[in-house]
């Protein structure tokens, strides 16, 4: 069991092993942190590993009303989706970005691209967040976006260059001490050579193998060839795997350029990923990508292929792989698609059910804006994917304006879909009410 394996790794700190205890690397230091303030950070996480309190302060909460909440509430009523759907402000969370639905009692974590992961509450059950508040305050987290639990309750949360595991974080959150665990020091998820501002918001899912799987963007629109072989030795435009202790990694899948989305299907337990493609190449091409994998040493295709089949300029003369595989769906040029989900709730009519819901980020580099959705990709009885379609959308106004930007959907154990959008800082709530 992978909390099994999880325990076993902090027991061990307990007795003494320091094989797992990090500190933050010098690039880290680098960035801001004074000394002291680093040292303290990185003393409060190894006594996190050791079940020993760090004396931090509960993080204050995070205002549920106001201005601010009436504000997105009228955005709201400009999305538009199909008859019988609603969408509701479900909480207030800066930055908010992936999410990580707690698989007992529902509480929700949500990664950011600055330095904060947050906890959503509903202890009332009337399906709109009570409380919001940072997550184990007194960890340093850098980049902490990715976010994903165990099927036995273990979250995973991967920063730009450190993995850490946090075993019943769903029961523990509450105590600004939580136990904590370091899967991959920092500096060791990617070379240290290669951490970049650029395509540095990482994503993870627990696979039915038991081991975490996560996506490493490259840091490049597109990467020199002087850089292929260390990228492919280290998983970066790639996906790569661990196991629940952080052992054994392996570089499952390369030829990926910055996959910020990704979840297994439940029927046939392959890997299915959004990922971002090449800008710069005009509005209409080359189209986003939404692939499968299957089994692991697979290659689709980057940097040789810019986005489905359009070949990439810097790689034009440059002999593709011969078995690179293509994507399952073709999706809107630089419309940013980023988390997606398989529907596994019963909430939703039937015709949604095993389907994938995508979000789609938006343009920052197109003449005309597209984007801002989400989108709707139903799975064909042989495993294959049908016509992405837009299920929700009015977050780009015609005159090119964004409202909001979303970034992740996951699906509540009610069956409701949660959306994230980091401009407006908040989570929406999705649900059906038709018959």
């Amino acid at each position: 069991m992978r909390s099994a394996a999880v325990a076993v790794t902090f027991a061990a700190l307990v007795m003494g092993t320091t094989a797992l205890v990090t500190t933050l690397s010098a690039p880290a230091r680098a960035q801001g942190a004074p000394p002291a303030a680093t040292k303290a950070k990185a003393d409060d996480l190894e006594k996190l590993q050791a079940f020993q309190s760090t004396g931090t302060a509960a993080a204050p909460e995070i205002p549920q009303t106001g201005k601010r909440a009436d504000a997105i509430r009228r955005i709201l009523t400009k999305v538009k989706l199909p008859e019988g759907f609603k969408i509701d402000l479900y909480a207030i969370v800066p930055d908010a970005r992936a999410l990580a639905v707690g698989p007992n009692a529902g509480v929700v974590f949500v990664g950011t691209r600055k330095t904060k992961v947050y906890t959503v509450t509903d202890r009332d059950k009337d399906r709109v967040a009570d409380e919001v508040r940072a997550f184990a305050p007194g960890i340093d987290f850098k980049v902490p976006n990715g976010v994903c639990f165990s099927r036995d309750g273990v979250l995973t949360v991967v920063e730009q260059n450190r993995v850490l595991a946090f075993p019943a974080a769903e029961f523990f959150y509450e105590n600004p001490d939580v136990a904590a665990g370091v899967l991959v020091k920092q500096g060791e998820l990617i070379p240290a050579s290669e951490e970049s501002y650029n395509h540095t918001a990482r994503v993870c899912r627990v696979g039915a193998d038991g081991k975490t799987y996560i996506a490493l963007g490259q840091p490049y629109n597109v990467p020199p060839q002087d850089k292929l072989d260390l990228y492919t030795k280290a998983g970066i435009g790639g996906i790569i795997r661990i196991d629940a202790d952080g052992k054994n990694r392996e570089v499952y899948a390369t030829g990926v350029r910055n996959s910020v989305g990704m979840d297994f299907s439940a029927s046939d337990k392959a890997l299915w990923f959004t990922d971002n493609q090449v800008d710069g190449m005009g509005d209409d091409q080359p189209p986003g990508e939404l692939n499968r994998a299957t089994k692991a040493g697979e290659n689709f295709g980057f940097p040789w292929f810019g986005g489905g089949h359009v070949r990439t300029t810097e790689y034009k003369d440059a002999a593709p792989p011969k078995d690179a595989v293509f994507p399952q769906a073709e999706l809107p040029p630089h419309a940013a698609d980023l988390g997606m989900t398989f529907y596994s709730g019963k909430m939703f009519p039937e015709r949604y059910w095993g389907g994938i819901f995508t979000a789609e980020h938006g343009s920052w580099n197109r003449t005309q804006p597209i984007g801002a959705r989400i989108m709707f990709v139903p799975v064909n009885p042989d495993g294959s994917a049908g016509q992405p379609k837009p299920f929700a959308e009015g977050w780009l106004t015609s005159d090119g304006e964004y409202l909001g930007r979303p970034v992740d959907v996951a699906v509540m154990l009610d069956g409701s879909l949660l959306v994230s959008d980091d401009t407006a800082g908040a989570i929406y709530r999705i649900s059906y009410e038709g018959k």
